[in-house]
């Protein structure tokens, strides 16, 4: 059984999907060789980083945070969130978070599952700072900006999850120039400094 990011209702988001598993989001390709019944737990270092986003995000959404089980599972896209009748899970590949770890640290991982959290988030607790034009996606995004602006991350940091961030896109919007200023206004917005952002940003 996979671990539970935060507490709180995930009913209104459940109710948008039917009964069979949808894929919501998936970073990277590789969403159809999903195979549900090979999840695992998650490592004690994912569930460490996703504690720090949680932590980052759910003074925000307290007390209508959306409940998600994280689960690792080498037939996964990279990452992604996916939602059934009665259960949202984000479940990751171990070999992306690892190579992601390794080049780009801490911050990289929270901004990827804050990303795919932003995606539950933006359906239970709707944003009125958001454009209201954004796609999922571009919302996403700003709730991974908020999550950095409150992880407390060196500007190096910062620039190497933003790095991070720009290199392994959703499969839809996945232009960078459209992002930037979605996970701006979520950084802003969360309380980090436009100087810092705009200096991670490369």
């Amino acid at each position: 059984m996979g671990r539970t990011i935060r507490v709180g209702l995930l009913g209104a988001f459940l109710i948008a999907f039917n009964a069979r598993a949808e894929v919501v989001c998936a970073l990277g390709s590789g969403a159809s060789s999903y195979d549900a019944k090979t999840d695992q737990r998650p490592t004690g270092d994912a569930m460490q980083l996703a504690g720090r986003m949680n932590a980052a995000l759910s003074s925000t959404c307290s007390p209508k945070c959306p409940q998600i089980a994280i689960y690792r599972n080498t037939t996964a896209a990279n990452a992604m969130l996916v939602v059934t009748a009665d259960q949202a899970k984000f479940v990751y590949a171990p070999q992306f978070f690892t190579a992601v770890y390794d080049r780009y640290g801490d911050g990289a991982i929270i901004a990827i599952i804050a990303h795919e959290y932003g995606h539950a988030l933006d359906e239970t607790y709707p944003a009125s700072w958001m454009k209201s034009g954004w796609t999922r996606e571009l919302r996403a995004d700003a709730w991974a900006g908020c999550a950095l602006a409150r992880s407390d991350l060196s500007s190096n940091d910062l620039a190497e999850a933003l790095t991070a961030v720009s290199k392994y896109p959703p499969s839809t919007d996945s232009s960078w120039p459209l992002r930037v200023p979605a996970l701006r206004l979520g950084f802003l917005h969360c309380g980090g400094g436009a100087a810092k952002f705009d200096s991670a940003v490369k």
